[in-house]
């Protein structure tokens, strides 16, 4: 089957919370975001419209091996934490993150509105993410991802 060429963002398939092992995923549980890319048939690059509501993170702190970034802040307030700190982005703005840079980064509502984001980033094999501020990685190797303590053993 052809996929369409036009959607309406929010009327894609959507996934709300954190796939983290608890409890990492407490501060990402009101994160939504809605699958755009898979929609068109995109395999190189996944896209997602985020919500992210008050006081939620849009992950932990982390940076990828292999897999690029890029945020796209639409509607209310982000805050972007990475190594150098805090940095407010407001709608219009944007941020990338390149690959195996090792700079940790997430994106926090730190705000009492709803913040709204494009998310662009590259699909690739063997991929493995590390989290800054805690003990976890994340690998992805089979289309699943397999979470674990950064020494290798399971959660």
């Amino acid at each position: 089957m052809k996929p369409p060429s036009a959607i309406k963002a929010t009327e894609a398939p959507k996934r709300t919370g954190s796939r983290y092992p608890a409890p990492f995923n407490e501060l990402c549980l009101n994160r939504t975001k809605h699958i755009l890319g898979d929609q068109f048939g995109l395999g190189q690059f996944g896209v997602n419209y985020v919500v992210l509501e008050p006081g939620a993170w849009s992950s932990q702190r982390h940076w990828h091996e292999k897999e690029e970034e890029f945020i796209f802040v639409l509607e209310g307030e982000i805050t972007l934490t990475d190594d150098a700190g805090d940095h407010l982005l407001k709608p219009g703005m944007c941020a990338g993150f390149q690959a195996n840079n090792g700079n940790g980064h997430c994106l926090k509502n730190l705000t009492n509105m709803p913040a709204k984001y494009l998310e662009v980033g590259s699909r690739m094999a063997n991929e493995k993410a590390i989290y800054s501020d805690i003990d976890m990685m994340v690998e992805n190797s089979t289309g699943k991802f397999v979470y674990r303590k950064k020494d290798g053993t399971a959660y």
